[in-house]
């Protein structure tokens, strides 16, 4: 029969295999603009077997109660995480969201949505601020330089306009049709 401290070495082990995950996590995390205090927070609540209380995660991770409210936020932010209720249970209580997919999704969708927005927006002042130039100019090197730039600025705004439409995949659901989730059940 076991021992306690048999136990005590296994949940180490344990623990050593959950933090070999969640430090992996903090360090990429950034890839949702999340920090890696944040992402070390992610892998707790994702390991937790119940959902946790800032209270419970603060305990855990050894951080102020603030940071990881702070942490939280952006992780709900992201739908990487959402706020739950248990009967009889006063305090706010999170869990991992169960669906990846959509926690990239929203990320992907949130993030690309408004740099190609910003990025489209400039292409389009600048394309005036050329036009305007082309009309006015004297120089036939400068005309040269606009045009070759106009030539540029409509590569790039097929781009953003190709970047829009997988966007558009990611908003509604269509990308798991050209590629579809993993699962448990598409595995077997």
């Amino acid at each position: 029969m076991p021992s306690n401290k048999d136990y005590e070495i296994e949940l180490e082990k344990l623990d050593g295999a959950r933090n070999r995950f969640i430090t992996e996590i903090a360090k990429n995390i950034h890839l949702y603009n999340i920090t890696p205090s944040a992402g070390r927070l992610y892998g707790t609540v994702f390991f937790s077997e119940e959902p946790m209380t800032l209270d419970e995660m603060s305990r855990a991770l050894g951080m102020s109660k603030t940071s990881m409210s702070t942490g939280i936020r952006s992780l709900l932010e992201a739908n990487m995480v959402e706020r739950v209720w248990e009967r009889g249970i006063r305090k706010d209580l999170y869990k991992v969201e169960d669906d990846w997919y959509k926690s990239f999704s929203n990320v992907f969708i949130n993030r690309w949505r408004n740099a190609t927005e910003l990025n489209m927006g400039a292409i389009q002042e600048t394309k005036e601020m050329l036009l305007h130039l082309k009309e006015e100019t004297g120089f036939d090197d400068v005309l040269e330089k606009v045009e070759t730039d106009l030539e540029k600025l409509e590569e790039a705004e097929n781009y953003y306009i190709w970047l829009t439409d997988v966007i558009s995949l990611f908003e509604s659901g269509k990308i798991f049709e050209l590629v579809p989730k993993r699962t448990k059940k598409t595995l077997k």
